[in-house]
């Protein structure tokens, strides 16, 4: 079988095929890329691409080939079930030219699972047990389907299982028992820069005549830019064989970006901003209530969507209709008449009317126009007025024009009166 050797060159780079063709449809997500990306960055070696494949022999071949051409590890996942387009596990054998075997092992613990249900194993369980010569096999408790790593010359390439309950533990069993010793000294290191109130253009105008100066740094700190309707990040890596001083210097390049970005950066952790808003107001000892119309309840979800969420959500109101923002949040009538629905008066009414009925301490209140109808030459769809009002606070109204199809607008909206609490939290 297959085992470790020591002359043979670390593991830099890899590349991840996802095998199936429901994966092609639209109702199903390739997420073992993602596990995947997350723990092979832990290890130093650098995804360099992923691709999603149909069971189809001939093309998963090609695809295969070209990664192997390019990576030192090839991880496919999916295709090794029993059944005819399971075809991951003859492919990769054909295109490594190898010769499979079935394996007594596999055969009786596939043939104990089956049993363990009062079961017959089905002749076709037998495909599973076919392991190419020079493999090892992986075990998988949670399934019949084993794993497979097969050593290619410099190359390493792992087959794994489709269900991520399956996949998961066995990569990181593997991680533990062979990926951690072939991924040499390098480790990748990580930062990240959250960022609202600020388009990805105005971002790149501040942060990139700091980030060039890094590519020229050895090792060189790269920087990537994720945009968003209402929200911007800032990526960090660094790949160091040094792991302190490469985790000191990525961090003192966020905090240079931070520095530079101000207010702006909500977040250098990961946490959402729903999660720095509920901190900020826990620690603030203030409670917080809504009143929301065109966000239909998405803020107040952000918001409870944080455990412990209690400690400061008192309450809320979706306010949809003119005559609910007078029901529930006591908006006058001839208010919205004067000034219409979409209006920064009725935004601040419905704060102040969500806080009077059920005394939080902050309210914010939301009306706009998401779409894709009900807009107008003097306000187009996109149209949201936010108010945050509150005891001891001067209150902050805002109208903001948002782009984008209904959903994206919502989200903004619901962004910005979450970044509205924030500044003015920090502020104070």
């Amino acid at each position: 079988m297959g085992g470790v050797k020591d002359e043979v060159a670390p593991l830099g780079t890899a590349e991840v095929i996802a095998v199936g063709s429901e994966l092609l449809g639209s109702t199903r997500v390739d997420t073992n890329s993602l596990f995947l990306a997350g723990r092979l960055a832990s290890l130093g070696i650098e995804l360099r691409a992923k691709a999603v494949v149909g069971d189809d022999h001939a093309r998963l071949a090609s695809v295969f080939r070209t990664a192997l051409a390019r990576a030192d590890l090839v991880i496919l996942t999916g295709g090794l079930g029993p059944t005819d387009d399971d075809v991951t596990r003859e492919v990769v054998t054909g295109a490594l030219g190898l010769e499979s075997e079935e394996d007594p092992a596999i055969v009786a613990q596939i043939e104990e699972r089956f049993a363990r249900r009062g079961l017959r194993m089905p002749e076709v369980n037998r495909r599973q047990a076919m392991v190419p010569r020079g493999a090892t096999s992986l075990d998988n408790p949670h399934g019949t389907a084993p794993g497979l790593f097969i050593e290619h010359g410099p190359h390493l390439v792992v087959l794994l299982p489709g269900p991520p309950r399956e996949l998961q533990p066995m990569f990181d069993r593997l991680c533990e028992r062979v990926l951690v010793e072939r991924a040499g000294a390098a480790r990748l290191h990580k930062e990240m820069l959250f960022i609202a109130g600020r388009g990805e253009s105005h971002v790149e105008e501040i942060s990139q005549p700091i980030y060039s100066r890094w590519t020229a740094e050895k090792p060189p700190v790269e920087t990537t830019i994720l945009a968003m309707p209402g929200q911007v990040e800032l990526h960090l890596t660094l790949r160091s064989q040094d792991a302190e001083a490469g985790a000191r210097r990525v961090r003192e390049a966020r905090d240079e970006l931070a520095a530079a970005l101000g207010r702006d950066v909500f977040s250098t952790d990961g946490r959402s901003m729903e999660e720095v808003v509920g901190a900020l107001l826990r620690g603030h000892r203030r409670t917080i209530s809504v009143a929301e119309s065109c966000t239909g309840g998405l803020l107040m979800s952000r918001l409870t969507d944080v455990a412990g969420s209690s400690d400061y959500v008192v309450g809320g109101a979706v306010a949809y209709s003119n005559d609910a923002k007078t029901e529930l949040a006591g908006v006058p009538p001839e208010l919205i008449a004067a000034h219409g629905a979409v209006s920064e008066p009725v935004a601040v009414a419905l704060a102040d009317g969500i806080r009077a009925r059920t005394g939080s301490s902050l309210a914010l209140g939301v009306t706009g126009i998401a779409g894709p109808g009900g807009g107008s030459a003097q306000k187009p769809v996109g149209t949201v007025a936010i108010a945050l009002t509150g005891s001891g606070l001067t209150t902050h109204v805002r109208t903001f024009s948002f782009f984008g199809g209904r959903p994206q607008v919502k989200f903004q909206a619901a962004q910005a009166a979450l970044d509205m609490v924030r500044r003015q939290l920090q502020t104070g």
